[in-house]
């Protein structure tokens, strides 16, 4: 299984601008200067003024807090791996370029809780996905050259929706999706002549961790000669005067026995109800603030510094921060990068794209 981070930054992070100069601008530039003859002598501030002529601003934002999965089994195509996200960002068309996907690369995507920083990329997936007719082998067969708007409206009766196989999967706890259903349902509710659009509509829907019937449900995903079990881990992330939001974490445990831990956002840095599975895990992959100004509803990076303990801070990759942390060499396993590439369960490093400057 390999683990990457395709953003490790929080919902409020932005970005800096640049001002450059591309390959072609400065080649440009460079003859410019040489053949001109007002440029033989020319003062530094003439140069420089001829230089900003040609520059440009770069954008370079630090996209939000997502992590993509492989596994080393078929994908929705029939070719391996297995991709799924781990939540969806708030656009996470932009964290799947820097890797060089699209939707079209992605099999199925977890969500772990309803914030916008988590669920805001669904409608990108959806419509791209939807509307992609080569987006699987069985999409292909299915619409058998037909735009697939005219055979849901003209060949289907209207609740019905595309096969399984023709769409990626979504897994979400039960609690988590309707919610999620209510605030992307507007967006999607967008196919012409289509009177009865919904989330399964565009999504497999896999409903796991604890059921009405009071079982709890995993997903057992292949992962070359073993496999990994996944599993919803329940977490407090925020409490308002009306309600709670809970942030459902994921449990990724081999066959082999080893563990690793995505809490995803969470109120504190070790809730009493996550103690054990912080205990067991292998490795953690850790959420933290480094603003001076604390929400109360993310652990902060001086709480892990000063009151985690040792065993655990080991164990743990830290994200989800605008400023890199600062922290005391040794202390956590490691800070996260974009483009962060971890393989489990040997536990190999390596960086599947060039890291962005800080």
């Amino acid at each position: 299984m390999k683990i990457i981070a395709v953003g490790v930054s929080s919902a409020f992070a932005t970005g800096p601008y640049e001002e450059v100069i591309t390959v072609n601008k400065a080649s440009e530039l460079f003859r410019k200067i040489a053949s001109e003859q007002k440029f033989k002598n020319a003062s530094e501030e003439i140069i420089l003024a001829e230089i900003q002529k040609h520059s440009q601003f770069l954008y370079t934002p630090k996209w939000h807090s997502n992590f993509l999965i492989e596994f080393d089994m078929p994908s929705k195509t029939g070719k391996r791996p297995y991709r799924l996200l781990v939540d969806a960002g708030a656009d996470i068309r932009h964290a799947l370029k820097r890797v060089e996907l699209t939707s079209a690369n992605i099999d199925g995507v977890y969500i772990s809780h309803p914030h916008n920083d988590h669920i805001g990329g669904i409608e990108y997936l959806a419509l791209t996905t939807f509307f992609n007719p080569f987006y699987t082998p069985a999409k292909q067969k299915w619409l058998n050259n037909q735009f697939i708007a005219d055979k849901l409206f003209l060949e289907h009766d209207w609740w019905q929706v595309p096969p399984g196989n023709t769409k990626p999967d979504l897994f979400v706890h039960r609690k988590v999706l309707t919610p999620v259903k209510r605030a992307v349902g507007p967006g999607l509710d967008t196919l012409q002549g289509v009177p009865d659009v919904s989330l399964e509509t565009y999504f497999d829907i896999h409903v796991i961790g604890k059921q009405e019937n009071g079982q709890t449900k995993s997903k057992i995903f292949q992962d070359g000669e073993g496999y990994w079990t996944l599993t919803p881990i329940f977490a407090m992330h925020v409490i308002s005067s009306s309600e709670e939001m809970p942030s459902y974490g994921i449990s990724l445990q081999h066959s082999s026995g080893y563990n690793v831990l995505l809490p995803t956002d969470i109120q504190s840095m070790m809730p009493s109800q996550l103690e054990s599975h912080y205990k067991r895990a292998n490795r953690i992959y850790m959420d933290c603030e480094t603003s001076p100004f604390p929400s109360g509803v993310h652990p902060h990076i001086t709480d892990l510094i000063n009151n985690m303990d040792q065993d655990i801070q080991k164990k743990c990759l830290l994200y989800h921060y605008d400023n890199y942390p600062e922290v005391p060499e040794g202390m956590f396993y490691g800070i996260l990068h974009p483009g962060d590439l971890h393989i489990y369960p040997d536990e190999t490093f390596c960086v599947k794209k060039g890291r962005p400057k800080k």
